[in-house]
C-alpha cells in the first residue's frame, strides 16, 4: 500500500495511556470465540459488550508507545483521511452530507457508548457514539489463528469495514435493522439473515471505499486487494465454523459465508457505485 502525505483529525489514540490490563470474567466465552463472533460486529454491539464483567489487573502506568506503534498510529490517521475524503466525495455526488466518525485506537480495555471494549472483541463499530474502536493485537489473532496474512492493507480494508457500518448509520439501515431486532416479531433465523445482509453491506462499502480511493490516490500495490479478498475470507461464518465446531450450520450465520464476503467486497470494488450495494433484498421492505 503506498503511503500519501494526507492525515485526518479523528483519531484518538489511547494506547500507552494506563488503565487497561483487564481480563473477562464471566460470560462464558473463550477469547477466540468471542473474537471470531463479535469479529466486524454491526449493528448494536452492547449485549455482547456488555455479557461479561470486566476486572482490572491493576496495570494503570503510561508508557512510550514503541516507534513501531508510532508509525501504526500514523497509518490509521492517514487511513482515516482517505475516509473522510472518499466518502465525503461520494456522499456530495449523491446529494447528501457527511458526517465523519472518530477512530479509537486502544490496548486491553476502554470504555464505549456501547460498553467496556475488550481486545478479545476485535475491531468494532459502535452506533451510540459513531466511534471505530480498535485494538491492533488483533491482527496477531487474525493471522495467527485464523490463517490470513496480515498487510497495512489488511488493516486498511478492516478499517474501511468498519466505516461502512458508520456509513449504514448515516444512511438510516442501522436503525431499520435495529428496530426490526427490538420488535420481536421475527425469528433467530430471520435475524441472522439480516445480519448477513449488514454485514455483506459494509463489506461492500469497504470496496468501493477502496476503488474510489485508488482512483483518486493510486494507493493500490499487487497483492492489496488479495489481502483484503484473504481477511474477508477467514472470518466467513463457514471458516470459522469449520474451525470451531467441524461442521457448518448455514441457518445460524450472522456474517455471510467467504465467499459471499469476497463477493461483495469485490463487487464494491468493481462497480465503484454505492447504489448498487443492496444486499438485503426487501428485507427492510
Amino acid at each position: 500500500m503506498r503511503w500519501t502525505d494526507d492525515r485526518g483529525g479523528n483519531v484518538d489514540d489511547r494506547r500507552g495511556s494506563g488503565g487497561g490490563g483487564g481480563m473477562i470474567v464471566g460470560g462464558g466465552l473463550g477469547t477466540l470465540i468471542i473474537a471470531a463472533i463479535v469479529f466486524f460486529l454491526g449493528g448494536d454491539p452492547s449485549g455482547i459488550l456488555n455479557s461479561g464483567s470486566v476486572q482490572s489487573s491493576g496495570n494503570s502506568e503510561r508508557r512510550e508507545l514503541t516507534a513501531e506503534e508510532k508509525q501504526i498510529g500514523q497509518m490509521v490517521d492517514m487511513l482515516d483521511a482517505w475516509n473522510s475524503q472518499t466518502w465525503n466525495q461520494v456522499f456530495k455526488e449523491n446529494g447528501m452530507t457527511y458526517v465523519d466518525p472518530k477512530i479509537l485506537l486502544f490496548e486491553d480495555t476502554t470504555n464505549s457508548a456501547c460498553g467496556t471494549a475488550q481486545s478479545a472483541m476485535g475491531p468494532f463499530y459502535c452506533p451510540a457514539d459513531q466511534k471505530v474502536y480498535m485494538d491492533m493485537s488483533f491482527f496477531g489473532e487474525l493471522q495467527q489463528r485464523f490463517g490470513a496474512k496480515v498487510t497495512e492493507f489488511t488493516v486498511a480494508y478492516v478499517l474501511a469495514h468498519e466505516v461502512g457500518h458508520h456509513v449504514q448509520t448515516l444512511l438510516g439501515t442501522t436503525q431499520k435493522v435495529d428496530a426490526l431486532r427490538r420488535s420481536g416479531r421475527y425469528s433467530e433465523a430471520e435475524m441472522n439473515k439480516v445480519s448477513v445482509a449488514t454485514e455483506l453491506q459494509a463489506d461492500f462499502y469497504a470496496g468501493v471505499w477502496a476503488r474510489r480511493t485508488d482512483d483518486s490516490k493510486k494507493i493500490l500495490e499487487p497483492g492489496d486487494i488479495q489481502s483484503a479478498i484473504d481477511a474477508a475470507e477467514a472470518v466467513g461464518d463457514d471458516n470459522i465454523q469449520k474451525r470451531g465446531q467441524g461442521y457448518v450450520n448455514q441457518e445460524s450465520f450472522t456474517h455471510g459465508s467467504s465467499a459471499q464476503r469476497k463477493e461483495w467486497f469485490m463487487k464494491g470494488y468493481n462497480t465503484g457505485d454505492i447504489r448498487q450495494g443492496d444486499t438485503f433484498n426487501q428485507l427492510l421492505k
